[in-house]
């Protein structure tokens, strides 16, 4: 008995802010009956854990096929801000009486911090922690997670404005006779996208063998590198295929052209900036299945991902079930592109949480106001729980099973058409 309810209200609807911005909001406290403490305080926590265990073979032991396990762990820490909401370390003891309580609080974020991520082996993540001190016995915790941005601009980056073209080609050599060649151009428009825009693919196949294509699949996929720093360090490599298409066939001595759309989900941007223990990229594979004992081809395009879009975007045409045509001239004047990663824009945002989402200059004047402000949506990637090494049984979490919010755009235009 005692303490009957505890919330962490939080100024923006999402609870999701900028790096930079200014956190404020209230922890509102009932109690049902009397309660005593010494004080009440509040922390911040910004981190990175990284964490797995292999089995091993004991080389100096005794007993034959004895096994030991090995914990790999990786830290660090951004920041960890301690403050009274009541009372102080010294303080002599409170009776606050039944009934609801609020104590407001305000946190001003570092302005360069990356962005929250939760993944298998690891996560980047932002805590509020509430406790009362209570005299003479154990201290009560209550615990909630938010998300927090490091803002990508897209359109500091040239490089990912630019068109990319995959050229794909494999001849088959059959009772010594060869065939003529299977060639597959994969074009995009830009390699620059954000969550909620879609990446339109135009793929051109051109059969000249005896042998068909059963799929052409695409896939967009997330790597992930954990990195550990005890006892020692080690590596691991997450591979995650976060959405697909597929078309097809294309038999033998064929030749078909496919308009195909990739819609993106809520994710992180690219490169998670400034951690040391994690890095993160994408990419676009493209896998062409072939029939019969033959090997497949495959390649891949390098996707960034940013929280700001590029403000040159206009609709792409519609998808069409059926295969179109795409003219030799317009695939020629596609020209190559490469890829790289955005410097994380050092502008202030402002208070108010993801609210104030616009890029601005040091004078707070918006740069790209003709952009539409975007939705925040939970990633599919969840923290089961966000109990730590350092809290007790007694930890009361809210929203256990935290998903980190992304910056999605729900435009349904994504990057500038093809060029004609």
């Amino acid at each position: 008995m005692g303490l009957k309810g505890c919330e962490i209200v939080l100024d923006n609807p999402w609870n999701t802010y900028y790096a930079g911005q200014t956190i404020n909001g209230k922890v509102n406290l009932t109690f049902d009956s009397t309660k005593k403490v010494r004080g009440i305080t509040i922390r911040f926590l910004g981190e990175a854990n990284t964490q797995w265990s292999n089995r091993r073979r004991v080389t100096n032991s005794a007993v034959r096929g004895e096994h030991e396990t090995v914990f790999y762990r990786g830290h660090e820490k951004y920041f960890q801000i301690q403050y009274y909401l009541l009372g102080g370390k010294n303080s002599a003891e409170i009776e606050l009486p039944a009934g609801t309580h609020t104590y407001p609080f305000t946190y001003a974020l570092p302005p360069i911090l990356p962005s929250s991520f939760e993944g298998q082996f690891g996560h980047v993540r932002y805590t509020i922690k509430v406790t009362l001190d209570r005299p003479w016995k154990f201290d009560q915790d209550m615990k909630m997670a938010f998300t927090v941005i490091a803002p990508v601009d897209l359109n500091s980056n040239a490089c990912v404005k630019e068109p990319f073209k995959l050229e794909l080609e494999k001849t088959f050599c059959c009772f010594c006779c060869r065939s003529g060649p299977l060639s597959v151009l994969i074009t995009i428009p830009v390699t620059g996208y954000v969550s909620g825009q879609v990446i339109p693919i135009i793929c051109e196949c051109d059969n000249g063998s005896n042998v068909s294509i059963t799929t052409v699949k695409f896939a967009l996929r997330k790597r992930v590198t954990f990195l550990t720093q005890r006892p020692h360090a080690e590596a691991k490599v997450s591979e995650i295929t976060i959405a697909k298409i597929a078309v097809g066939p294309i038999r033998a001595n064929e030749s078909r052209t496919f308009s195909q759309q990739l819609e993106i989900p809520p994710l992180p941007p690219t490169n998670l900036m400034h951690c040391g223990i994690i890095t993160l990229s994408y990419d676009l594979q493209v896998k062409c299945n072939v029939s019969g004992p033959h090997s497949n081809l495959s390649g891949n395009i390098p996707i960034t991902l940013g929280t700001i879009p590029l403000v040159s975007f206009k609709p792409p045409p519609p998808c069409l079930d059926m295969p179109s045509k795409v003219s030799t001239q317009e695939r020629d004047n596609l020209s190559m592109g490469l890829t790289q990663v955005v410097n994380v824009s050092s502008s202030s945002y402002g208070t108010g949480g993801a609210l104030g989402w616009h890029a601005a200059d040091c004078d707070g004047v918006q740069t790209h106001s003709n952009i539409p402000p975007p939705k925040f949506l939970e990633s599919q990637f969840k923290a089961q729980k966000i109990i730590g090494h350092d809290d007790s049984e007694l930890t009361k979490v809210i929203n256990d099973a935290f998903a980190p919010r992304y910056p999605t755009f729900q435009f349904a235009p994504s990057a500038p058409p093809m060029l004609n």
